[in-house]
C-alpha cells in the first residue's frame, strides 16, 4: 500500500471501472481469494472485503489468485475477451479478408470491435487484418513472385488495392521497390506482432511495428534521405536483428546489440544514445532522462524525441515511464509497453 493512495479513491475507481488504474493497482476479494483489475467487469466486492495491491506478484504473495474474468497476470488488452478471440482467429487466418460480415457471423457488433480495438491499438480490428494481409505480398516480392501472384497471396481483389496498400506504407508503389536499392525492407514477425525492418549490409535504419500509425511518415522520411533507393530484400543485418528479437522475447538476450544509423538531430541523436544505456528490467522517466543528457530543462523536447524514436526495442523508448509511476503513451501501443515491461522484469 506504500505506493498506493487511500482506499476510498481505489474503491471508488473500482466502482466506476476506472481505465486510469490499469497496470497502477489490483484489488483482492478475501471472499474469493481472486484478485482482479479495477476494471473487472464482475460484481463488486464490498469495501471491507477489498485488499488493495500494486502488483500482480505482490496479490499472489498474499495467497491471491488471478481471476479468470479480467486476467490480470496479461496485459490490458487481454483482459477483453473480444479482443483476445479475434486476435487468435487473425494469427489463424492471417489471409483471410476480414469483413464486418465476418464480425457479424461471429456474434459481434463492428462497432463494439472496433472501439475496443481503437482503445488498446489505436487502430480497428480490419485495419490490422489489412497489416497482416500485405505481409504476404511483401513476403512474396521479397521472394521474386510476379506483382499478380503477389497481390493473389496477399487477399487483394485488385492491383490497385494492393498498389494503394503499399504506397501508404512506403510512399512509393510495390514496382519501384524491386529496381536496384541502396536501403532494403523486411517483414520480421515477432511476439508482439510484426515489424518492418530497413538495413543496408552494415546496419539498421529503421525497426517498427507495422501498424504504427506514424510508420508510413517515418518510411517516406527515410525513402527522400535515401534518394528513394528504399526496396524490398534482406541483408545480413535483418537476419541478425531477427535471431536478437528471437532470443529477446525467449528471455535470453538482454541487449539487442545491432548496429543503428540514427537519422535525426544532434539532440534526438543523444536522446536516443540515452535511452541505450537504460538497462533491460529499469525504467526512467522523463525528468531523468533529461538530468542524463545533461539538459534537466529540457524535458518536453526529451519527450519528442523519445517519441520521434524509429528503432524500436534496439533503441528502447518503451522503458520511459510517467514521473508518477505510470505507464504514459506508447507509439506502438500501450498494450505492447506493458507487454515488454514485464518480459523485462526477468531480465531486472
Amino acid at each position: 500500500m506504500l505506493d498506493l493512495p487511500d482506499t476510498d479513491t481505489l474503491y471508488a475507481a473500482l466502482l466506476a471501472r476506472d481505465p486510469a488504474w490499469e497496470g497502477r493497482a489490483l484489488v483482492g476479494v478475501t471472499t474469493t481469494g481472486i484478485f482482479c483489475r479495477l476494471t473487472c467487469p464482475a460484481r463488486k466486492p464490498l469495501p471491507r472485503n477489498c485488499r488493495w495491491f500494486a502488483s500482480a506478484d505482490a496479490a499472489q504473495a498474499a495467497g491471491f489468485r488471478p481471476c479468470r474474468r479480467c486476467h490480470p497476470l496479461g496485459a490490458t488488452a487481454e483482459g477483453e475477451p473480444l479482443v483476445r478471440d479475434l486476435l487468435a482467429r487473425l494469427d489463424e487466418r492471417p489471409d483471410h479478408r476480414w469483413s464486418e460480415a465476418d464480425l457479424l457471423a461471429l456474434g459481434h457488433d463492428p462497432s463494439t470491435v472496433r472501439r475496443a480495438f481503437k482503445r488498446h491499438f489505436g487502430q480497428s480490428f480490419l485495419d490490422m487484418s489489412r497489416a497482416a494481409r500485405l505481409r504476404g505480398g511483401m513476403a512474396s516480392l521479397v521472394k521474386g513472385s510476379t506483382m499478380i501472384d503477389a497481390q493473389l497471396e496477399a487477399g487483394f481483389d485488385s492491383a490497385s488495392g494492393f498498389r494503394a496498400a503499399f504506397a501508404r506504407l512506403f510512399g512509393h508503389p510495390p514496382h519501384r521497390m524491386r529496381q536496384g536499392s541502396d536501403l532494403l525492407a523486411d517483414w520480421i514477425d515477432t511476439p508482439l506482432g510484426g515489424m518492418i525492418a530497413i538495413a543496408d549490409d552494415q546496419t539498421l535504419h529503421l525497426l517498427e511495428f507495422i501498424d504504427r500509425k506514424a510508420l508510413p511518415e517515418g518510411l517516406r522520411r527515410l525513402s527522400a534521405h535515401a534518394g528513394g533507393r528504399v526496396g524490398l530484400g534482406r541483408t545480413p543485418v535483418h537476419d541478425r536483428t531477427e535471431a536478437q528479437l528471437a532470443a529477446y522475447f525467449a528471455g535470453n538476450a538482454p541487449c539487442l546489440d545491432v548496429p543503428v544509423t540514427l537519422h535525426g538531430t544532434p539532440f534526438q541523436q543523444q536522446v536516443w544514445r540515452a535511452l541505450q544505456a537504460i538497462p533491460a528490467g529499469r525504467t526512467r522517466s522523463y525528468v531523468q532522462l533529461a538530468t542524463a543528457i545533461g539538459r534537466p530543462t529540457a524535458i518536453r523536447a526529451v519527450a519528442r524525441a523519445n517519441a520521434t524514436n524509429r528503432i524500436a526495442l534496439v533503441v528502447p523508448c518503451h522503458r520511459v515511464i510517467g514521473a508518477d509511476g505510470t505507464l504514459t503513451g506508447y507509439a506502438g501501443g500501450l498494450w505492447r509497453k506493458e507487454k515488454l515491461i514485464a518480459i523485462e522484469r526477468g531480465y531486472a
